[in-house]
Parts: C-alpha cells; sequence; structure tokens
C-alpha cells in the first residue's frame, strides 16, 4: 500500500470483533517500532504485550477508578462548540477501560528514560527519549492500518502509570508512553468524522 494511502487509511477505532491477530502480524507491527528515529540511536523499545480480555482487564484495572469522572467529562460544557469534537468525546470518554480489552490485545511500549524524570524536565531536551516513544508509537499505528487493523491508545493519568509497571512488573528507569491496542475493527464500529484543514492556511513563510 503507497504511503499516503496508509496515512489517509490511519483511524482511531474503539470497537473491535473477536478476529484475533497473529503473532506474525503483531511481530510487524512491533518490528515498525524500530524503525523509528532515537535520540541516542540505542532503540532502548521494550515492549509488553497481553492477550486475552481477561488478562487484560487485570493489567488495566487501575483504569476503573477514573472511569466515572471520564463519563462526566462528557457533559461539561465545550467552549469551542464543536459538535464533531464532541461527538469523539462522547464516544471516546466511556470507552477508555473498555476499548482496551475488547480487541483481546494490549502493547504496553516502555522506553529507556535515562535523564531526569519525565514528569520533572529541566528543559524540552529532557523529553527526547518521550519523543523517540512516541514516533515509535506513530509508526507502530501505520504499520496496523496498513495491515488492516484499527488501533487506540490510552495516556495515563494520575497513579495509572505507576500501577500499571508495578502489574507487569516493569524494572527501575523504564516508561511506558501508553496503553496501545490493536485489533479487526468492528462492523459497527464508530469513527468520528475528520476535520478537513486547508494545508495552505497552515504554513507560514518565514514568520507567523
Amino acid at each position: 500500500m503507497d504511503l499516503y494511502d496508509v496515512l489517509r487509511k490511519r483511524r482511531t477505532y474503539r470497537d473491535f470483533s473477536d478476529r484475533e491477530v497473529s503473532d506474525e502480524i503483531l511481530r510487524r507491527v512491533i518490528g515498525a517500532a524500530f524503525k523509528a528515529l532515537t535520540n541516542d540511536h540505542l532503540r532502548q523499545l521494550e515492549f509488553v504485550v497481553v492477550r486475552g480480555r481477561e488478562n487484560i482487564a487485570k493489567t488495566v484495572a487501575p483504569l476503573a477508578k477514573n472511569m466515572a469522572s471520564f463519563r462526566e467529562l462528557v457533559f461539561e460544557v465545550d467552549e469551542s462548540g464543536d459538535k464533531d469534537k464532541m461527538a469523539m468525546f462522547a464516544d471516546a470518554l466511556p470507552k477508555q477501560q473498555k476499548m482496551l480489552t475488547n480487541s483481546g490485545l494490549l502493547i504496553i511500549p516502555f522506553f529507556c528514560q535515562k535523564t531526569h524524570p519525565l514528569l520533572r524536565p529541566v528543559e524540552q531536551s529532557s523529553l527526547n527519549y518521550f519523543a523517540s516513544a512516541w514516533c515509535a508509537v506513530e509508526n507502530m499505528l501505520l504499520a496496523a492500518a496498513n495491515e488492516g487493523l484499527g488501533a487506540v491508545f490510552h495516556i495515563p493519568v494520575g497513579d495509572e502509570a505507576d500501577c500499571i509497571k508495578k502489574a507487569v512488573n516493569a524494572p527501575e528507569g523504564y516508561e511506558f508512553a501508553c496503553l496501545l491496542t490493536i485489533g479487526y475493527p468492528a462492523e459497527n464500529a464508530f469513527l468520528p468524522r475528520q476535520k478537513e484543514i486547508n494545508i495552505e492556511d497552515r504554513i507560514h513563510a518565514n514568520v507567523w
């Protein structure tokens, strides 16, 4: 598939079928992560793969206490008044836990945070390892789309990251970018309307 076709095809899915993702496809998707740039050239990425809805439910159990607050956010007034944005949130927020177990395949991409603590950077370059991890995640999202898979991720809030690191026995010095699930989309999967952007309006020559 042409790269630009893959970019157009990549969408966020939160509803998945029962069809299992094969180990072969999983390896290709994770392999794509190692083709991403890394700030120190060492590609110190590690992946915890959790299969099976029951196993995933145990791993993401720390999300449960935040579900009520996520649901309440749906009803908050959105100052932008953007209906597409609110339609997306109305679908996404109540599914933050369910969407991770739904596909039966959860990937937790870890990276080695060598310098300052992730949540206490001293300058932008302190986030180099974090930025590299997200480049890897983007490669995985594109690889998944190329395989005909849907994907969605949850970025941890509160103490979720610490609880999940403990649950999967992550070693000291490693952080994870998100909780990523991939799978075959359900036939009735909701897809929010994509915003049409005029590229020329977003390009500024020399100065803004």
